[in-house]
């Protein structure tokens, strides 16, 4: 039993480190958050926590992609570069959706898998909804 926990924590680690992009452009899709909220986040989303060495540079990748634009928030106590998603982020997360339902159908319907894996599954469903656009 605990080697089967142990080793859906690895999957589970595997899969939030290919689908970071997409979780980071999920959250910044219900709110704008400055990188230490995204890494809290995380942590409390998934279990499983990503460092500033790994965000803050996801982050800035994004960005020079134009999936996310920042602006320095003045009013704390310390300057936060707060993050938001842009409408090429937002087309990006529709896409890589769609990508991602398109692949988890595919594995439930192959004939040698009796159950669809719930671990992709579980992934998405952790992350809150999108804010509904006018």
């Amino acid at each position: 039993m605990l080697k089967t926990l142990t080793m859906q924590k690895e999957v589970s680690t595997k899969l939030m480190k290919g689908l970071l992009d997409l979780i980071i452009l999920q959250f910044l899709s219900v709110e704008p958050m400055h990188g230490y909220q995204i890494i809290t986040k995380i942590r409390k989303s998934f279990g499983v926590y990503f460092g500033p060495s790994t965000i803050y540079p996801l982050l800035s990748t994004l960005e020079k992609k134009s999936f996310v634009k920042s602006e320095w928030n003045m009013n704390y106590e310390r300057p936060r570069k707060i993050y938001s998603l842009t409408s090429n982020g937002q087309n990006m997360l529709d896409l890589t959706e769609e990508s991602l339902n398109l692949i988890c159908r595919k594995l439930a319907t192959q004939p040698a898998i009796e159950q669809p894996s719930q671990t992709a599954v579980t992934i998405m469903t952790k992350v809150p909804p999108r804010k509904q656009t006018a």
